[in-house]
């Protein structure tokens, strides 16, 4: 047997963000809001911009962001995180002020809010989490659930007939000329949680530089309300969600396409 060399140098390959609290996780086994969070928190770091920056929650699995970033925080009525931010932004314009939002969120009951910030171009970063479901309150049928998809509100499968065909948020939200940047990444395996915090890292470079306003989408998964464990949810992210929600970058202007991140 090899006796381990115990006077061998340590070093340390992971540590908590500065810009973390130490709190346990309240996200189920799984879920990858935990993966979104931590890149957020880096690239914070990275920044140098944790004093400098406050976070908007929204309702939903995310309404406990706050407990998690050691940054200032407030907490928006349901869908109306955009709104709350734009008031911050233009109160206190030396802020990174961004929002964290889900697809109930963020593509029903706040699409109003999304809409018109976009549309009015508002300095603010959104990172808008995408799993296909309402996930704090049971599962049930999102705007994004695609079709077919079995939800706690729609078990016999999403029927386009009855509820429509699931929205495409980045798209739709790219045509609007406020907007200058909006992309849509994975946290399905390391190569796109890497590209996923470029595109937060751009997003926040973006605002420091006053282009205006920005989106990052995020295909996650929700392993509990799916009924799957993390293995099948991600199989299920990569073979279902992306050739519906195709990932790539639906509107980078000119000025944000010279940032190098």
């Amino acid at each position: 047997m090899t006796v381990p060399d115990l006077d061998m140098e340590q070093v340390t390959v992971y540590q908590r963000p500065e810009s973390f609290t130490d709190t346990n996780t309240h996200y189920c086994p799984g879920c990858t809001h935990g993966v979104a969070h931590r890149l957020i928190a880096e690239v914070i770091d990275e920044m140098g911009i944790r004093e400098r920056t406050v976070g908007v929650a929204s309702v939903g699995c995310s309404v406990f962001a706050y407990n998690y970033f050691d940054v200032d925080f407030v907490q928006a009525p349901h869908g109306r995180a955009p709104a709350m931010a734009t008031g911050v932004k233009r109160v206190l314009p030396d802020r990174f002020v961004f929002t964290y939002q889900g697809d109930g969120d963020l593509a029903s009951i706040g699409m109003a809010e999304i809409i018109h910030a976009a549309a009015r171009g508002e300095n603010i970063t959104v990172v808008f989490i995408n799993n296909t479901n309402y996930g704090m309150t049971g599962g049930q049928m999102a705007p994004t659930t695609l079709p077919g998809q079995k939800t706690t509100s729609s078990p016999n499968g999403r029927d386009v007939e009855l509820a429509g065909y699931p929205i495409r948020v980045s798209e739709l939200l790219a045509k609007l000329d406020g907007a200058s940047y909006v992309v849509r990444r994975s946290l399905h395996d390391p190569k796109n949680i890497r590209l996923a915090k470029k595109a937060i890292r751009t997003a926040f470079e973006a605002q420091a530089r006053g282009l205006g306003f920005s989106l990052v989408e995020l295909l996650s998964i929700c392993p509990t309300n799916w009924g799957m464990n993390p293995k099948q949810a991600t199989q299920w992210l990569e073979e279902k969600m992306i050739p519906y929600y195709a990932l790539g970058d639906y509107k980078v202007n000119p000025s944000v396409a010279e940032i190098k991140v």
